[in-house]
């Protein structure tokens, strides 16, 4: 079971990281929440990290605080989520506002997020509620710290369709929020934020 790593962050393109450890390169998935917040590339980094083995893959997970993976685990307890969704989750709404829209039983905005309908995010509220207490944590502010990459709205949109978002969607919200000089990760975060309608 790998749950930490320590190293250089070599790359970052939205869902994906590469984290070189020790002359390893380990390639992880990590939610919008996790990835805002990175150093720039070159950097070392520690991740909090979560190991996924399935029949047919093996996967790994890497998040910066400790409420973000223990929501991800938490999501896919629930039936009908996996891990597509539960980074969906963690992209979309930090863990603090995910914990309100629980404990508030707030369906319809949970439905919002990619992925999660009507059905299942009444099984989040139901199954979810009593554990969403530790999530309320405060989390730090976000910051950019990247260089912006040469083409951000590019990079952006394949990042949103990964998150689950239909591209005709995502073409319309990247144009809608995208700026010139923003970065990637501004698209992204302003992109998400209209497709929540906060």
């Amino acid at each position: 079971m790998i749950g930490r790593l320590r190293g250089i962050l070599v790359s970052k393109q939205p869902p994906w990281l590469l984290v070189e450890v020790g002359g390893v390169g380990y390639e992880l998935e990590a939610p919008m929440s996790t990835i805002y917040d990175l150093p720039a590339t070159g950097k070392e980094v520690t991740l909090l990290t979560h190991y996924a083995v399935k029949e047919d893959s093996v996967a790994l997970y890497g998040f910066l605080h400790e409420s973000e993976r223990t929501l991800f685990r938490n999501l896919q307890k629930v039936s009908g989520i996996g891990a597509k969704i539960s980074l969906a989750v963690l992209s979309g709404v930090s863990t603090q506002d995910f914990a309100r829209l629980v404990q508030a039983g707030d369906v319809v905005a949970l439905t919002k997020i990619p992925g999660i309908g009507k059905k299942t995010a009444e099984r989040i509220v139901v199954e979810l509620r009593d554990r969403v207490d530790g999530l309320g944590i405060s989390m730090p502010g976000r910051s950019a710290t990247s260089s912006a990459p040469l083409d951000p709205a590019g990079e952006a949109t394949v990042a949103l369709q990964q998150l689950g978002y239909k591209p005709a969607e995502v073409t319309r919200l990247v144009q809608k929020v995208a700026e010139q000089g923003d970065s990637a990760e501004t698209i992204i975060r302003k992109a998400l934020r209209a497709a929540l309608g906060s």
